[in-house]
């Protein structure tokens, strides 16, 4: 079984994300905030956010009971289970070892893996590891399942517009629709200090707006150089931008993804690479001197190359970006989100398609990667991932909140942060049936979590399986 294994990669995604979200140009003139200040200025539309009933943990176990329900995967056949999330529920306990309780129903322990964190880069290690292990002599041939969840809140402020909450789950194994070209693969990894969470009493990250953004670029920078160089030596030709059907990227806001791809152009055009035509060229002279720094600050030459690269953003960027700006940054799961709306918007179409993947966490970690799609069989087709992820419906189904609720929503959600000894409402009329959420913590953080069902309502607790929770 060892190391043979062909195309191994996704063979099944599911995505989760809340049904409570406020639109961006209603939260802007709540704010006061200069009008497109959220919606041009950042390139969002809406934001998901998680109530008292919702966290990282009940997301995580309404994903991946869902994809193990609706692609008929057997809880016996997973071998290992990785977590990527940056939302700290416990300094010690995974929240891995929460979701093995939908797999101790069927006796099944025998699940390696824990959670990875590095901001918005735990799921794409995460990811990284089953890949992996799926490929070595370690495999025992179960499936892998990577699960990427987070919240992002911010305090009150220029920042808060740029949060939102999601829970994404794959499936990974050989002959997927979805495989990873593993053997072109470019990372930066350093040390800054752009985003950071260092006061684990609170949930709010100490933000440096500007230096994050530069660290995106540098790292897409050196990423994008290393990807080149292995697939130069590998296949012995230049690798450009026409080389990769779509692009999809670790997504804060819509505005970064728009200058990252522009980006790309500019790397292009300094590598004298073919996709760059001769007015791209004159366009994006001017600049050819800038030192790095002076290229990361330009304001000029980010007008340019977004111009020069606008035709081709439309077509290979755009289809990817649709759960991103209607969602929020979901941190580990953003390029995952991405991702699975490339998959929504052209599920027909991607067989044969190259997808290049670029996946950014601060602090600072960063992959370029690329995937190969392939048509699949049943249940593990492109066309049986858009339709049990079934994106369209579950942002139709959404339920908009008023500026003034959000904010109280936000101030209950900080008030509870960390706390012990409460019930939540149990309210649950929002959420869809097969929805996980949250009933209490008890005197001991101890947390447990209802199933919403059609009739009857199950409930599972952290610790001995049972709980009453009178709902």
């Amino acid at each position: 079984m060892a190391s043979h294994q062909k195309n191994v990669g996704i063979l099944a995604m599911e995505i989760y994300f809340p049904p409570t979200c406020i639109r961006q140009e209603v939260l802007e003139a709540h704010d006061g905030a200069s009008k497109g200040k959220y919606t041009i200025g950042l390139g969002q539309d809406c934001m998901a956010f998680c109530t008292e009933v919702e966290d990282v943990i009940s997301m995580s176990l309404t994903a991946v009971t869902s994809l193990l329900e609706k692609y008929g995967v057997d809880p016996k056949q997973i071998g290992r289970l990785e977590v990527g999330s940056e939302t700290v529920i416990d300094k010690s306990k995974s929240i891995k070892t929460f979701l093995m309780q939908i797999f101790e129903e069927t006796g099944n322990t025998d699940i390696e893996g824990v959670d990875s964190t590095n901001a918005c880069y735990g799921g794409t290690a995460a990811l990284f590891n089953c890949v992996n292990w799926v490929e070595s002599s370690s495999w025992d041939g179960r499936y892998g399942l990577v699960v990427c969840t987070d919240s992002a809140v911010y305090a009150e402020g220029p920042a808060r517009p740029t949060g939102g909450a999601a829970a994404i789950a794959m499936l990974i194994g050989p002959d997927a629709p979805i495989a990873f070209e593993s053997k072109f693969r470019g990372s930066h990894m350093s040390h800054a200090y752009d985003f950071y969470k260092p006061n684990l009493a609170s949930e709010y990250p100490v933000v440096d707006g500007k230096l994050s953004q530069t660290c995106y670029l540098m790292a897409l920078d050196s990423c994008y150089t290393r990807f080149c160089q292995k697939y130069g030596k590998l296949e012995g030709k230049q690798f450009s931008i026409d080389d990769a059907d779509y692009f999809v990227f670790h997504s804060p806001y819509n505005k970064l993804v728009q200058k990252s791809f522009a980006r790309l152009w500019f790397d292009d055009f300094l590598r004298n690479a073919s996709s760059v035509d001769e007015a791209a060229k004159q366009k994006l002279a001017p600049f050819s001197t800038l030192t790095g720094d002076e290229s990361y600050q330009s304001r000029d030459l980010e007008k340019a190359a977004q111009q020069v690269s606008k035709p081709s953003y439309d077509a290979k960027v755009v289809p990817a970006t649709l759960i991103p700006k209607q969602v929020g940054n979901m941190y580990t799961a953003s390029i995952y989100a991405a991702f699975a709306s490339l998959i929504h918007n052209k599920h027909n179409s991607l067989a044969g398609q190259r997808v290049l993947m670029f996946s950014y966490g601060s602090g600072l970690a960063a992959t370029m990667f690329s995937f190969r799609l392939r048509g699949g069989q049943l249940p593990f087709s492109l066309s049986n991932i858009a339709n049990v992820m079934n994106v369209g419906e579950k942002l139709k189904s959404r339920h908009e909140f008023p500026p003034e609720k959000f904010v109280e929503t936000m101030k209950l959600m900080e008030h509870m942060y960390g706390g012990k000894d409460f019930v939540t409402s149990k309210d649950c009329s929002l959420l869809a049936p097969g929805t996980y959420y949250l009933t209490e913590v008890d005197s001991m953080y101890r947390r447990f979590y209802a199933k919403k069902a059609g009739a009857n309502t199950t409930s599972i607790a952290c610790e001995n399986g049972s709980h009453a929770n009178g709902h």
